[in-house]
């Protein structure tokens, strides 16, 4: 493996972690941030490891998706739901109020549980499964 895909890969798998323990910390808004950050810097890994080349400078789980050309539709869906986190978990005019007040713990769960699933995914395809 690269090292710039090792690198994003040991980060994704931190960000996750950190999403678990806000999620159990009841932080839920920072659980949702740092799940698009996990199958973020996932994808990214992917990205390198696949096409040999550094990822796109995007935050958009969908767009990376299309670059690689990942169609699988379990992994596009959680690239959907996750997608906004990157904005709207953090700043009151994208979330339409405080971004601590707009998450319970039935969403954090759902938004880790969407990373987790892509991280899953990313994983096997590193291992070449």
């Amino acid at each position: 493996m690269r090292e710039e895909a090792r690198r994003l890969w040991l980060q994704a798998l931190e960000d996750l972690e950190t999403a678990r323990i806000m999620l159990e910390t009841r932080r839920y808004y920072a659980s949702a941030f740092f799940s698009h950050q996990a199958a973020e810097k996932a994808l990214k890994a992917l990205f390198v490891h696949v096409k040999k080349e550094i990822s796109p400078k995007t935050h958009n789980l969908l767009e990376l998706l299309e670059h690689m050309g990942i169609e699988d539709e379990e992994i596009v869906d959680a690239a959907m739901e996750l997608n906004p986190e990157y904005v709207v978990s953090r700043y009151p005019d994208a979330a339409n109020g405080v971004p601590a007040q707009m998450y319970n713990e039935r969403i954090a769960k759902e938004r880790f549980e969407e990373a987790r699933r892509i991280v899953e995914y990313c994983e096997r395809r590193l291992q070449g499964q």
